[in-house]
C-alpha cells in the first residue's frame, strides 16, 4: 500500500463540514499550481523560517509533487492566497521488526498561523488525516515533532527514542575493534545514491525507520539550494573486505578560534554492520585538528560509549523521535515479530474510535502474533490507552514503565509477560527527520 497514490484520495468531509462553519474553507494544494508558492510561505512561517528563493521553491517542488498537500483558508484576510493551516502526508513503509515493514501514513508539515489559533484547524487538519488515512487501509500513522505537547490528544505517542551526541575527542580515545575494511572520501557527484543505497539497507533491519527520499539526501549532502554550509560537506564511505560499501558518513567541519580544535558536525551517519558502524566512528574521533564531534539522531545508548577509554567523553541527550498513532489494532500488533509467546486480554481505550476495544493478542513460539476482537465473557488482563499502544508496539518502551506512569494496567505477572514479548530483536530508531 506504500505505493498508493494518496492523490486520489478524497478530502475528508468531517473536516470539510467543520471549517466551513468558522468560516473556512479546507482545499487541496496543487504543487504545479498557483497555489504551491503561498503554501510554502505558510509553512515556512510556522516553522519561524524565512521565505525561500525561487531555486529553493524549485528543489522542494521535486518532492512535494508526490506529496498530498493540504491548506485551510481564510479568504476573508489580507493575504487569502496563504493558508492559515497546512498538512503534508504520503504513504510510506514503517520497519518493526528487522527485514519486516507495514504501510505507514507519514504525516509532516503541520502549521496553523499564530493568528488562527484555537479556531479548531489543528484539529480538523489532523482529524482529517487519521479518518483518510483509517478510510484507506493503513494501520498506522506517524509524525515527527517539534511540539511534544499537541500530538498526544490525537493518540500519537513516542515509539523511538534518539540521541544527540557530543563526543569530547581529546578526551575519548579509541578502544573499539579495528575494522577489516577501508575507507575513502567520495565526491559530492554522486553521493545522494550512495547514501540511499547504504540506508535503504539499514533502514530495513532497523526498527522504528521509514525510506529517506532524494529531497532529503540533497539536503545531507549538501546539494540543495540556500545550504551556506553546503560547499564544507565532506562524505566517506566505508567499504568490507569484499569491497562492498557497508557504511556513509556525511559531515561538515566549522573553525574556532583554538584551530586544533574545530567541531565537527555529522550530517548523516549510516552502518549497515558494526565494522562500518567502529570505522566512521573512529575515522571521526581521529579527525585531524578536530576537539568536538556532534552528531544528532542516534541510536538511545550508542554503541560508541563502549568503544572509547573514557566514556564520559561521549554525552548523549535522550529526546523522543518517531510518534505512533494506531489506527488498526489487529493489523498493527501482528506487523512485527515478537521474542516469547504471551496469551493476553488487552483493553485499548481510544477518545477517537479508531483502536478502542477489547482485544485477544495471541503470540506463539513463533513469534507471530493474531489478533481478535475479544468476547464480552473474556476478562480482561491489560487495560491501556491508544498512547500507550503506540509506545509499546516496537518494544522501544516498557509496559512496566507505562503502567508506572498511570497509563496501562493490569496484574503485575501479565505486565512482566508482556515485556518479555515485546522485547525488541533491535533497538528501534528512526535515524532521519520526516
Amino acid at each position: 500500500m506504500a505505493s498508493l497514490d494518496t492523490l486520489t484520495l478524497p478530502l475528508d468531509r468531517t473536516s470539510t463540514e467543520e471549517l466551513a462553519s468558522r468560516g473556512l474553507e479546507y482545499a487541496r494544494v496543487d504543487p504545479d499550481g498557483d497555489g504551491y508558492r503561498p503554501f510554502q510561505r505558510a509553512v515556512a512561517r510556522g516553522f519561524l523560517g524565512g521565505e525561500s528563493t525561487d531555486e529553493e521553491a524549485e528543489n522542494a517542488r521535486l518532492t512535494l509533487r508526490t506529496r498530498r498537500l493540504t491548506g485551510v483558508y481564510d479568504r476573508g484576510g489580507a493575504e487569502p492566497e496563504v493558508p492559515v493551516g497546512t498538512v503534508d502526508s504520503w504513504a510510506t513503509e514503517l520497519t518493526t521488526s528487522p527485514g519486516r515493514q507495514i504501510d505507514l501514513w507519514a504525516i509532516s508539515a503541520v502549521t496553523v498561523a499564530p493568528t488562527h489559533r484555537r479556531r479548531g484547524i489543528a484539529r480538523a487538519m489532523l482529524g482529517g488525516e487519521l479518518r483518510t488515512a483509517a478510510d484507506a487501509g493503513f494501520a498506522l500513522a506517524g509524525l515527527t515533532v517539534t511540539e511534544a505537547t499537541i500530538y498526544a490528544r490525537w493518540g500519537f505517542s513516542p515509539a523511538t527514542w534518539a540521541s544527540d551526541v557530543h563526543v569530547d575527542t581529546r578526551r575519548a580515545g579509541w578502544s573499539g575493534p579495528v575494522a577489516p575494511g577501508r575507507l575513502d572520501f567520495v565526491p559530492r557527484e554522486g553521493l545522494i545514491a550512495r547514501i540511499a543505497a547504504v540506508h535503504e539497507r539499514v533502514r530495513r533491519q532497523r526498527p522504528g525507520a521509514v525510506p529517506g527520499w532524494d529531497g532529503r539526501w540533497r539536503g545531507v549532502a549538501g546539494l540543495a539550494p540556500g545550504d551556506k554550509a553546503g560547499e564544507k560537506v565532506r562524505a566517506v564511505a566505508y567499504r568490507d573486505p569484499e569491497g562492498i560499501e557497508r557504511g556513509i558518513v556525511a559531515y561538515t567541519i566549522d573553525d574556532r578560534d583554538d584551530f586544533s580544535a574545530h567541531d565537527l558536525e555529522v550530517r548523516a551517519l549510516f552502518a549497515e554492520t558494526p565494522e562500518a558502524y567502529g570505522a566512521l566512528w573512529r575515522f571521526l574521533l581521529e579527525h585531524d585538528l578536530v576537539g568536538t564531534v556532534k552528531a544528532a539522531l542516534q541510536a538511545p545508548v550508542p554503541p560508541l560509549q563502549w568503544m572509547v577509554t573514557d566514556r564520559r567523553a561521549v554525552t548523549a541527550t535522550l529526546t523522543d523521535h518517531h510518534w505512533l498513532r494506531i489506527l488498526d489494532v489487529p493489523r498493527a500488533v501482528a506487523s512485527r515479530a515478537y521474542s516469547a509467546p504471551l496469551r493476553a486480554v488487552v483493553r485499548v481505550s481510544d477518545p477517537l474510535g479508531f483502536a478502542d476495544g477489547a482485544w485477544k493478542v495471541r503470540i506463539g513460539d513463533d513469534g507471530e502474533a493474531v489478533v481478535e476482537a475479544a468476547e464480552p465473557t473474556d476478562a480482561v488482563e491489560v487495560d491501556m490507552t491508544v498512547n500507550a499502544l503506540g509506545s509499546l508496539l516496537l518494544g522501544g518502551t516498557r509496559i512496566a514503565d507505562l503502567a508506572a506512569a498511570g497509563i496501562a494496567s493490569g496484574d503485575p505477572a501479565v505486565l512482566a509477560a508482556v515485556d518479555r514479548s515485546f522485547a525488541p530483536a533491535m533497538t528501534p530508531l528512526l535515524d532521519i527527520w520526516y
